[in-house]
């Protein structure tokens, strides 16, 4: 069902100083600043040669992530985010086998301009999984 890794996502405290990390550091390409309000980020996107890097960080008070960000002061690892070819087709067959879909269950539009959607983490090893139509 799943394809490809897209992106593994971190939770950074200063989205500027990841950015320069990564850019100056690493060498890395590194997308402009993108305000995400439906789903309360900041995202940075950094490009590899086989997946991404989503760079994440709170945009507003109640934004989802902060509570990670107040347990996590340094940032941390959010979530991995697979491709698949149909979102409807991968939740249909997820929640027959007994696995939560996180929010109402419908996808939202990504970072990507795509179809997402998250998986509970207590059905995939302690991972937050995000889903993105492919």
């Amino acid at each position: 069902m799943i394809g490809r890794l897209n992106h593994v996502a971190i939770v950074v405290p200063d989205l500027s100083a990841a950015a320069a990390l990564y850019r100056d550091m690493l060498g890395a390409t590194v997308s402009a600043a993108q305000n995400l309000p439906d789903h309360g980020v900041t995202t940075i996107f950094v490009e590899l040669p086989n997946t991404k890097i989503e760079l994440l960080h709170p945009l507003g008070d109640d934004s989802a992530i902060q509570g990670f960000l107040d347990k996590n002061p340094s940032g941390g690892v959010h979530h991995l985010c697979y491709e698949v070819t149909n979102i409807i087709t991968a939740r249909d067959q997820l929640v027959s086998g007994g696995a939560r879909i996180l929010g109402s269950g419908e996808p939202r539009t990504g970072a990507h301009g795509k179809p997402v959607l998250f998986l509970h983490p207590k059905d995939f090893c302690g991972t937050l999984i995000e889903l993105e139509e492919a």
